[in-house]
């Protein structure tokens, strides 16, 4: 059981780290779509990344752990595939019986694959059918060739009955979606995407959850790329194990990115993302966009690389950060209130200034 176990435990972990890094795109492009993001269409996407990254590792892992293993060859007939199947229903208990639970697990997983073709893609039975035959095929030569030649030799078996099944799982898929009602069929945009929605707090936590995550997400890149930079161009490894500008890099680099994107707009990547903007106030534009960055992600990273200096006050910035966003209207918050600015859906023909 632990190896049927592992390839789906990879699946999720690994899916749950790309789901990551993906969320903020997913929510821009959610709100300019569809207008909004519901949580229903968050988990639709994120079983469906599970679920590719799924087909993967049950089919290639584990991995060899080192190159002393037997080489699988290939089976280029159907007849072992008949055959258990035969046999299956012959020894009279078919739904306990392996070889039959093998078959039908090959159907399923590619079940789903036909099913999003149609309700994600518009296409139909045909298209599923080439898709899944030559996703399969590309599973089973990767596993064939040894992932390509990083193995000496194939570790799992080349089977054509594999192919047969996963692809007919992908045609089931696809005539299973038919009951999926035509109107929630694809991704086109909807008729009302740009129209006008009420500011909510969870909208704007939204934003700032987006503000986070992706402040997060490019300082881990910058340090990384900084270190990978020291390690293989400079070849320090002194500064490499130090780790100094690499921390710089990741806290500082967010900061640059972010303070441009809001004085460029006077929105965060955050606000863009759920199509929120501050607007109104008696502040010229320039110093309103400036306090609307301190008193949001900006406020939250300048405090945090400072933290050392400043002892408790970022924890204090975040709990004032937090009571006022329960405090004031849709969450206008502490940009909102130090700004004086009022929070609005980006998508009204006419800003109110001034």
């Amino acid at each position: 059981m632990s190896g049927q176990v592992f390839p789906g435990v990879v699946a999720i972990l690994f899916g749950a780290v790309v789901g990551l890094v993906l969320f903020v795109p997913v929510v821009a492009v959610s709100y300019r779509r569809r207008g909004r993001l519901s949580l229903g269409r968050v988990a639709f996407w994120a079983a469906s990344l599970v679920y590719f990254l799924a087909i993967w590792s049950y089919t290639l892992l584990p991995l060899p752990v080192s190159d002393d293993y037997r080489c699988s060859g290939a089976v280029l007939s159907l007849a072992p595939t008949i055959d258990d199947l035969v046999g299956a229903f012959a020894d009279g208990s078919p739904l306990t019986d392996i070889r039959l639970l093998q078959v039908a697990f090959n159907v399923l997983l590619f079940l789903p694959l036909g099913f999003l073709i149609r309700v994600v893609g518009r296409r139909g039975v045909v298209i599923a059918t080439l898709v899944g035959f030559l996703l399969s095929l590309l599973i089973e030569t990767t596993q064939l060739t040894g992932v390509w030649g990083l193995f000496p030799c194939g570790y799992r078996l080349f089977d054509v009955g594999d192919l047969l099944t996963n692809t007919l799982g992908a045609v089931v898929g696809s005539i299973v979606a038919l009951l999926v009602p035509a109107r929630l069929r694809g991704v086109e945009r909807a008729a009302d995407a740009g129209e006008p929605r009420p500011v909510t707090r969870g909208r704007r936590l939204l934003g700032a959850v987006c503000d986070l995550l992706g402040t997060a997400i490019l300082g881990g890149a910058a340090g990384t790329t900084i270190q990978l930079f020291l390690q293989f161009a400079l070849r320090r490894e002194d500064l490499v194990a130090d780790g100094v500008i690499a921390d710089i890099a990741s806290g500082w680099v967010p900061i640059a990115v972010w303070t441009v994107v809001v004085l460029a707009t006077g929105r965060t990547v955050g606000d863009l993302c759920v199509e929120l903007r501050y607007e109104g106030g008696r502040l010229p534009e320039p110093g309103a966009r400036a306090l609307r960055f301190l008193g949001g992600i900006g406020g939250y990273l300048l405090l945090s690389e400072l933290g050392a200096a400043l002892g408790i006050l970022p924890v204090v910035f975040v709990l004032v950060w937090a009571v006022l966003f329960f405090a004031t209207p849709a969450g206008r918050g502490l940009p909102g209130v130090i700004s004086g600015r009022r929070l609005v859906d980006a998508r009204t023909t006419a800003p109110t200034d001034h």
